[in-house]
């Protein structure tokens, strides 16, 4: 496929159009995904935290990572560690779900690195998901399979029920 060939947005980037599953893997042209969350949607922070939290029940950490990738391009620059922390955390259940145990256990350290001391916000609690993180990045490392659904963290709540 030559570079004029390839797939394109509305705007003219480079975007593949083939359908992906809730992992974000690409299917084949023609297969049934997962729809793709639109790129650049400004959210408040708790319509982030909805949406995140939706897609992350759902077993679709990829497209969660999406969601906290909007919120962290598009939020103060304060809370830039916060949302950026997220998405780390949802694309490493996303690689440790898919089988890639050393990225998946490398970006859940790396999210919870960046929620560390970060403090409660938006009732997001923080120290639970860092907590969470370090443990399944833990278990990943052992060789664990992991389920994207049903490791799927509560982004809010009271400590402890993450």
């Amino acid at each position: 496929m030559s570079e004029r060939d390839r797939d394109r947005d509305g705007e003219g980037r480079a975007r593949s159009a083939r359908p992906r599953d809730g992992l974000g893997r690409p299917l084949p042209y023609g297969a049934e995904g997962v729809e793709r969350q639109p790129e650049g949607v400004v959210r408040t922070p708790a319509g982030t935290v909805a949406e995140a939290q939706r897609l992350l029940d759902g077993g679709m950490p990829f497209h969660a990572h999406e969601v906290f990738e909007d919120a962290w391009k598009s939020r103060p620059g304060a809370e830039e560690a916060l949302w950026r922390g997220l998405a780390q955390l949802a694309v490493g259940l996303t690689h440790a779900a898919r089988g890639n145990s050393v990225g998946g256990a490398r970006l859940l350290r790396r999210g919870a690195g960046a929620l560390a001391g970060y403090g409660e916000a938006y009732g997001i609690d923080t120290a639970g998901l860092a907590g969470w993180a370090r443990a399944l990045a833990g278990r990943v490392e052992a060789g664990e399979r992991i389920d994207a659904a049903a490791e799927a963290p509560r982004l809010t709540g009271p400590p402890g029920t993450v």
